[in-house]
């Protein structure tokens, strides 16, 4: 009776067709390595900003869509760093305006896309660079390093080892 309910609404994405093994998966990797990078911004760096809003969206992409050419670590981390880049240096010759945001933003798609390293979430380094508030930008040129590119780094060697332990994952699908 389900089924037919279903199929009925005609959702693409059925009730009875999740894949319950896969999201526990998905689960585990993002437990684990949104944990190793808050540990390490807690204890290794002695409280110094680690994580940044990004980390959750690439965490949906390297858990869970890990097939994805978005969620490749050429594109994590090269799509992060180079938009963190653009985001702190439009905050360094602009501040922290509508337009800064604006450009910060704009010009990360850009770059990715000339660069061939799209990874959405690199989109919002850009932008955290802008608006981040004191913290953020007291870090200066150090933020793509510590803690967007590290960072990555982290959660990449997690995804690796995660969607490799599952057997029916395979990651990264190319470097």
């Amino acid at each position: 009776m389900k089924t037919y309910f279903n199929k009925m609404r005609g959702n693409r994405y059925r009730r009875d067709d999740i894949d319950w093994r896969d999201a526990c998966w998905s689960w585990l990797g993002a437990f684990i390595g949104m944990s190793a990078v808050a540990w390490l911004g807690e204890q290794w760096l002695a409280h110094h900003l680690l994580i940044v809003g990004s980390f959750g969206a690439t965490s949906v992409l390297i858990y869970a869509a890990p097939e994805s050419p978005f969620a490749q670590p050429r594109n994590v981390l090269l799509g992060s760093v180079l938009s963190a880049l653009i985001g702190v240096g439009c905050f360094q010759l602009l501040g922290a305006t509508a337009l800064t945001v604006a450009l910060a933003v704009s010009l990360a798609v850009l770059v990715m896309q000339l660069t061939q390293t799209v990874h959405p979430p690199g989109a919002a380094a850009a932008l955290i660079a802008v608006i981040g508030g004191p913290e953020v930008h007291a870090l200066g040129w150090a933020f793509p390093l510590v803690p967007v590119g590290l960072g990555c780094v982290v959660m990449l060697l997690v995804a690796i080892l995660v969607n490799n332990l599952a057997r029916h994952r395979r990651y990264p699908r190319h470097w």
